[in-house]
């Protein structure tokens, strides 16, 4: 169930974050301030969501870029103000609709990771 919890946590913050900034090109979202910090809020807990997936989940969902996703939490925050604005920009344009397309493909391939019923591989304390 944890791992069911945290995939559709990230599946609604990646949603928010294209929701934020659909249409804007690069320099529209760096010089938008509120935009660009809710779409850092999002990122970021897409990123910490990851992070306390269960890494058998993560070996069995290949396709989705887990190491981008890490490459991406160790920018957010760091004192480079402009890696952190062009990890956030790869986040919008690249990593969170891969992300979604790919979590869209593994919900109905694999019904069962996506599933909070205890018990189940997205359940607390099964393998998956």
């Amino acid at each position: 169930m944890l791992n069911a919890s945290l995939l559709s946590i990230i599946e609604e913050a990646g949603v928010a974050v294209l929701i934020l900034t659909e249409g804007l090109e690069q320099d529209e979202f760096l010089a938008s301030r509120l935009t660009r910090a809710e779409t850092r809020r999002q990122v970021k807990a897409i990123s910490e969501c990851i992070a306390n997936l269960d890494p058998h989940l993560l070996s069995t969902l290949v396709e989705v870029d887990w190491e981008g996703w890490h490459a991406i939490a160790g920018q957010l925050g760091a004192p480079d103000k402009r890696a952190e604005q062009d990890a956030l920009w790869f986040a919008v344009r690249a990593l969170v609709p891969a992300t979604l397309m790919w979590l869209r493909f593994y919900r109905k391939e694999q019904p069962d990771v996506f599933d909070f019923r205890p018990g189940l591989p997205g359940s607390i304390g099964s393998q998956a």
